[in-house]
């Protein structure tokens, strides 16, 4: 069993073993925790009671955070001339179509969000063994096909964000920064597990939400008290 260094363990003594800790105690904790030497993410875990191996019960959404994730995200727009000036003033960070198409199919693939519109995704079909693993391939579920482009970008570039449930019924993501202030990684939360709670499938039985676990890049996971998340 590897030896607890000096720092994980001041770390693990501010952690009650066991406890589930209200919303905004958490968001604390999550920072006090946090021995990062840079500004690492926050990230959510909810685990739901869902068979996600049926269809039924498949859990995927988007959602706009309140105070964005604080990152950067790089948007890629796959677009005809004509919207190409649309994209660029919302902010998009890559916009063209050929030219990224055969880019992608070499390989590049460094940017974090795709968007395109509906008339070219014949193109980019062609695209989805390599976009698809990456969680990159535009989807109209999440708004990143559509002939809206400029309100896209800009709700990307705010803090939306796409989740989806995974094959253990864990839904995962990043809600923020550890810079941020607790009452913010809070109403981030608070955001993310509202929206979660709206999609509960109707063919879901038995408690929905299982566990709520908050933690930084390098930390403890902090597990959130459910039934207190008004608190």
């Amino acid at each position: 069993m590897a030896k607890l260094t000096k720092n994980r363990k001041k770390v693990l003594d501010k952690l009650e073993p066991g406890k589930a800790y209200r919303l905004i105690e958490a968001a604390e904790l999550v920072k006090e925790t946090n021995t990062a030497r840079f500004d690492a993410s926050v990230d959510m875990d909810i685990r739901l009671g869902i068979d996600p191996r049926k269809s039924n019960q498949m859990v995927r959404g988007v959602v706009t955070l309140p105070h964005g994730t604080g990152k950067e995200t790089r948007v890629l727009v796959l677009c005809t001339p004509d919207k190409e000036e649309e994209a660029k003033e919302a902010g998009a960070d890559y916009v063209g179509l050929d030219e990224y198409v055969e880019k992608i199919k070499s390989g590049w693939t460094d940017v974090d969000v795709v968007i395109t519109m509906p008339t070219v995704m014949a193109k980019i079909g062609a695209l989805g063994r390599i976009l698809g693993p990456r969680g990159l391939m535009p989807n109209p579920k999440s708004g990143t096909v559509t002939m809206d482009i400029g309100k896209a970008v800009k709700e990307v570039k705010m803090g939306k964000i796409d989740f989806k449930v995974d094959k253990y019924g864990i839904v995962h993501s990043s809600i923020g920064k550890v810079s941020f202030q607790p009452q913010q990684i809070a109403e981030n939360a608070r955001e993310f597990i509202s929206t979660i709670q709206k999609l509960k499938p109707a063919a879901a039985k038995g408690t929905y939400i299982k566990s709520i676990y908050l933690s930084s890049t390098m930390s403890p996971s902090i597990r959130v008290d459910a039934k207190a998340l008004d608190e």
